[in-house]
């Protein structure tokens, strides 16, 4: 079976990084494509031999998704595994990001200041966001994004992909949660001598963690939540479901947690993790 993958997204959220990830995982990728030539690109493209098929969409020009369901439905019938992924990030980053690189927004104009400008942008580009699966890349530096879409390539696009996600709420909630926990009443690593440099993947915080009873509670109402609902979700028709677990920080408890419930769904289920906080935080 050929794989596609269709990349939308906010203008600087990193959707050219993300076509060259995959470029080099092998996919011929085309960007900047209007929606409405995603299929006859494809066809173009797949009778000259190409199937792994990469396509970034045009911001200004992929607002209307109204044939989005019977262009999906012919490219499946075709063959085609098809995935959609937005990416996103807040309003803040995207405003830093395109002062640093003084490239100019697709919607700007001489009536709109930037930040109207990403929010016209993020309006017209809402319904799209729904359909796809949504990454949150406000704090993924340019390498980390890079090797987690290359992952993502990797996985089987027929089964739904569980993504793990730990992040700190000092920095805020991802936007691309679909569930969220709180484990900031658990003890805190962070305190205690020894631990405070280490992470939730790290032998000695996780024996620190299993050492609390209230932490092991936690763990297994998460993973009895997760497990009894997600067949739920799968019968709604969902392809991808992300589940993120906060703590102050982001370095231990929600990092442990993360680890925990992922190498137990990871049998039955394509679990990935990601750890938010510990990846390097200044995105391109």
């Amino acid at each position: 079976m050929s794989d596609l993958i269709i990349i939308g997204g906010v203008s600087g959220s990193g959707k050219s990084v993300a076509l060259a990830a995959l470029e080099d995982a092998g996919y011929y990728t085309v960007g900047n494509l209007p929606l409405p030539l995603i299929a006859e690109t494809v066809n173009t493209l797949a009778a000259a031999g190409q199937r792994a098929i990469a396509i970034g969409l045009s911001a200004k020009t992929s607002t209307d998704i109204s044939g989005l369901d019977a262009m999906l439905a012919a490219l499946k019938k075709n063959g085609w595994r098809v995935r959609l992924v937005f990416l996103d990030a807040k309003d803040d980053t995207l405003v830093k990001r395109f002062s640093e690189t003084r490239r100019r927004h697709p919607f700007s104009d001489e009536k709109r200041t930037l930040p109207e400008a990403i929010i016209e942008e993020r309006n017209a580009m809402a319904l799209l966001r729904e359909r796809c699966f949504i990454v949150d890349t406000s704090d993924l530096a340019a390498s980390a994004l890079r090797g987690w879409i290359k992952e993502f390539g990797g996985i089987d696009a027929v089964k739904l992909l569980l993504l793990f996600e730990s992040f700190g709420f000092k920095h805020g909630v991802p936007l691309d949660a679909d569930i969220v926990f709180d484990a900031r009443c658990l003890p805190n690593p962070y305190y205690e001598t020894g631990l405070r440099s280490l992470s939730g993947r790290d032998e000695a915080v996780s024996a620190f963690l299993e050492r609390a009873p209230e932490a092991l509670l936690m763990y297994r109402d998460i993973h009895d939540f997760v497990a009894r609902w997600l067949p739920e979700y799968m019968r709604d028709g969902r392809s991808y479901l992300t589940v993120a677990v906060g703590c102050t920080g982001g370095q231990h408890r929600s990092v442990y947690l993360v680890e925990k419930l992922a190498a137990a769904f990871r049998p039955q289920y394509q679990a990935m993790v990601r750890h938010r906080e510990l990846l390097s935080r200044s995105p391109s």
